[in-house]
């Protein structure tokens, strides 16, 4: 549920019959108070699991949103931080929540591009990205990975949460099957489309898109703060993927 201060079932409405990129600038004062702003917990645990891999140069935060994702990198990356998001509100509420001059960190860049045409090549040696790949269609994938990676310095990792899926049956399972499917009809009957779909990023296809875009794999790190399952797997993982070191494109 969103904060009492946060958007009413009208306003979410709105923007659900919105574009994505119209829809998130409609959204955007409100949007750290909605359930969708990325967790502090989960930033805290990426931020602890990727500490060891550093240090870090330059970072990258891939739909940065209103810049939760940028800040983390802010404490990891020594010397550059961009976010890249489609909608000017998000980027708009990220500049308020990330100001510049911060003393030791790097000041954020903003920068307003679709994923899927990242304008970066080779500048980057960290790449996050936190809740964003329910935004784009599965065939979608390998070309939105095959950026990043063109984004990366070779030997740059790529990283991202994933949680595990809900036990089948239970109340989660068939709320993110009943939300998947209202946008589908959503879809099928108003113009223009909103896509996010939360079932269709399942970990063995982004693996192996990862791969048909030229990364290896680097790690699959459980973030064990975040809690396991009733069955002892990890309730959140974060995938970490690399460009290879001898990468000529």
């Amino acid at each position: 549920m969103s904060a009492p201060e946060g958007p009413t079932l009208r306003e979410l409405a709105v923007q659900a019959l919105s574009s994505v990129e119209r829809g998130y600038d409609l959204l955007a004062p409100k949007f750290d108070l909605t359930p969708f702003r990325t967790p502090d917990a989960v930033l805290a645990a990426t931020a602890d699991a990727l500490r060891p891999l550093g240090p870090f140069g330059a970072g990258l935060d891939v739909c940065c949103g209103t810049g939760a994702g940028t800040g983390l990198l802010r404490g990891l990356c020594r010397e550059r931080v961009a976010g890249v998001d489609v909608s000017a509100g998000m980027l708009a509420r990220a500049r308020e929540a990330c100001p510049a001059g911060e003393g030791r960190h790097p000041d954020p860049e903003w920068v307003r591009a679709d994923a899927r045409a990242l304008p970066f090549r080779e500048e980057f040696d960290l790449a996050v990205s936190f809740g964003a790949f329910g935004h784009f269609l599965p065939r979608e994938r390998p070309g939105l990975f095959a950026r990043v990676r063109a984004a990366l310095q070779p030997g740059g990792r790529f990283a991202f949460p994933v949680m595990a899926p809900p036990r089948v049956g239970s109340l989660p399972y068939w709320t993110l099957w009943g939300f998947d499917a209202a946008m589908r009809v959503r879809n099928a009957l108003w113009w223009p489309p909103f896509v996010m779909y939360y079932r269709t990023f399942r970990l063995p296809d982004v693996l192996a898109d990862l791969e048909r875009a030229g990364f290896e794999p680097a790690g699959l790190y459980p973030l064990a703060a975040l809690g396991r399952r009733p069955d002892g797997a990890p309730r959140c993982r974060l995938v970490v993927a690399r460009r290879p070191a001898e990468d000529p494109a």
